[in-house]
């Protein structure tokens, strides 16, 4: 059972990496009390737990089982995508000696769950954290103004990516970032990724479509993150 548990959990990592989202890297915060909790127990989520959860789409840190939804008067929308999380459950095993305890054995389980923002008619506490007050850098913000023949850049939600075949940058509010250096760091990331597109310079793995680009592990989209990176170094 344990190791059946640590595939699930594998494979759910390797298909964010295939997506491109790497779950120990998020330099922004997403909207609500910071830490990924169940919403029923008020309780927070720990260990590789808080990456899973975190590296999702979602704003909201408020995460139910199914049940849990129908417990609270509402629904999981159809269509929509569990996420998996780990627990362990300690059992019993009564000792052959009557003198000594029965002896407590770990037990590794995973459960799904989704989040408030998949769900209709449950309600979620408001919002409680702070976001940074940005502090524009005005040679950035000239960098990436004068970017001819720029893409749309979208703020908002909890995820950085390109998306080649709208020509769009996806990026959380400035706010959320730790800090205006790290917001303007995955912006030119994110905007390098866009000079490969077929209307600037056509650059292979970028360009057309999301398809090649986004296959993890492949030699394009190796050469393209390393490529990104270093645009975003160069211009910082």
């Amino acid at each position: 059972m344990k190791d059946s548990v640590y595939q699930v959990i594998t494979d759910r990592i390797v298909t964010l990496l295939e997506q491109g989202t790497i779950p120990w890297q998020k330099p922004w915060s997403t909207i609500g009390s910071g830490m990924p909790q169940n919403l029923l127990s008020q309780k927070a989520y720990r260990g590789v737990n808080v990456f899973l959860l975190n590296s999702t789409s979602y704003q909201s840190p408020y995460w139910l089982t199914f049940k849990q939804a129908k417990q609270l008067k509402g629904s999981v929308r159809r269509g929509e995508k569990s996420t998996p999380v780990v627990f362990w459950k300690f059992l019993e095993k009564p000792s052959e000696d009557l003198d000594k305890k029965a002896k407590q054995i770990p037990m590794l389980r995973h459960y799904n769950v989704f989040n408030v923002e998949q769900c209709d008619g449950v309600e979620s506490p408001a919002s409680t954290v702070k976001l940074r007050d940005h502090d524009a850098i005005s040679s950035a913000e000239a960098i990436s103004g004068g970017m001819p023949n720029r893409p749309d850049i979208r703020h908002g939600g909890s995820r950085a990516c390109y998306r080649p075949s709208t020509d769009q940058v996806d990026i959380p509010s400035p706010e959320s970032f730790r800090s205006a250096e790290e917001y303007y760091s995955t912006l030119f990331h994110e905007l390098t990724h866009a000079t490969g597109h077929e209307s600037r310079l056509n650059r292979k793995g970028v360009s057309g479509s999301d398809g090649e680009w986004s296959q993890f592990g492949s030699t394009p989209y190796a050469k393209e993150e390393l490529v990104a990176e270093m645009g975003s170094a160069f211009l910082g």
